[in-house]
């Protein structure tokens, strides 16, 4: 069977590694880049850390605005579903990338599998919630990483070909983490002691776009009497220029480069806290057993919430320095994210297509 994996984004490229992998030992996978994201540190370091294999198209798309980033990546992965005329088109999460492929795909009549199927924040001003809703609706297999997932499509009425899988993230991060502690020299290269510091990190629009936000995000982590460090998106790094932040930062808050995967894990597994608007980073905290404060008044994630090792803070200054203080109070982990999700994606594809 052929399968063409459509991504573009750093998360995606952590989420397809563990899926290609399994899907090679039986299938021919073409894999399609479509360049949303394109700084070698988001993107490039990936691939190789990761070992995914080179893609087979880089659709060079780059950085616009939401409609025409989308549209661009549905005339060029047409182009190359018109060429390879895949068995199925295989998309991750809930970016730009994601829903022109899918929609590529289901203009041709091609099937459309979706990994991280159902999330939902029930906040459509946030532009992933507009791309999950429509990539679910019209896709043929999805596959949920947890059962409110399956829940939150069986209450849109889809029910036919859903698949609690699992998470992939959490096969990720299972096969990384013990070449995170044994390779990655983060910690000593910046001078930082385990569980003395926090984790920072801001890239989506709803807080770098808004001067009130980011300054708000800005002094609140500046207040905390703990070093954070912060590894700062290209977008983020833009806006903090632009808003005339980069060279007023307080003295606690340390500015990096992005960091390849390996380091990121490290780095977040030895936290004390970590402060973040991303989606899979709520997750990821919750595996390596560290406490999030999350800055965003909505998650997809409630589970993380449910169980007491995530706090929802939005921008606001009191809520985030009251949260970087305190203790939060957690209950015992739970398997909220079940691995092998690589596997079970696998067999169900093989099953769909007999």
């Amino acid at each position: 069977m052929k399968i063409v994996t459509v991504v573009g984004a750093r998360p995606q490229f952590i989420k397809c590694a563990p899926v290609s992998r399994e899907l090679r030992k039986e299938h021919q996978e073409i894999l399609v880049h479509t360049g949303q994201h394109y700084d070698p540190d988001m993107s490039g370091i990936f691939f190789e850390e990761l070992h995914i294999p080179k893609p087979d198209y880089h659709l060079d798309v780059g950085s616009a605005s939401h409609g025409k980033q989308t549209g661009e990546i549905l005339a060029k992965t047409e182009e190359v579903l018109i060429k390879e005329k895949p068995d199925l088109v295989l998309v991750y999460g809930d970016t730009n990338s994601t829903l022109g492929g899918a929609l590529a795909a289901a203009k041709l009549h091609i099937p459309v599998a979706h990994v991280e199927a159902g999330l939902r924040s029930f906040d459509r001003t946030m532009p992933e919630e507009i791309n999950r809703v429509v990539t679910d609706h019209i896709s043929d297999l999805l596959f949920c990483p947890t059962q409110t997932s399956v829940d939150n499509l069986a209450a849109e009425g889809i029910t036919k070909g859903v698949y609690l899988v699992g998470d992939v993230m959490a096969d990720a991060l299972a096969y990384n983490k013990e070449l995170a502690l044994k390779n990655s020299r983060i910690l000593e290269t910046l001078g930082l002691t385990g569980k003395e510091y926090c984790v920072l990190t801001v890239h989506r629009a709803s807080n770098t776009d808004s001067r009130e936000n980011l300054a708000s995000i800005i002094r609140a982590v500046g207040e905390a009497d703990v070093p954070v460090v912060f590894p700062v998106h290209p977008r983020t790094r833009k806006y903090l220029l632009e808003y005339g932040f980069l060279t007023s930062l307080p003295s606690n808050i340390r500015l990096i480069e992005p960091l390849g995967y390996l380091n990121m894990i490290r780095l977040m597994g030895s936290a004390q806290k970590i402060l973040t608007d991303s989606g899979g980073m709520q997750k990821e905290a919750y595996m390596l057993g560290v406490p999030c404060v999350t800055l965003r008044e909505n998650t997809e994630w409630v589970e993380t919430l449910e169980c007491g090792w995530n706090v929802l803070v939005g921008a606001n200054r009191e809520r985030i320095l009251h949260s970087m203080k305190e203790y939060i109070d957690r209950k015992p982990q739970l398997d909220l994210f079940q691995s092998e999700a690589n596997v079970k994606i696998s067999s169900h594809i093989d099953t769909w297509f007999q």
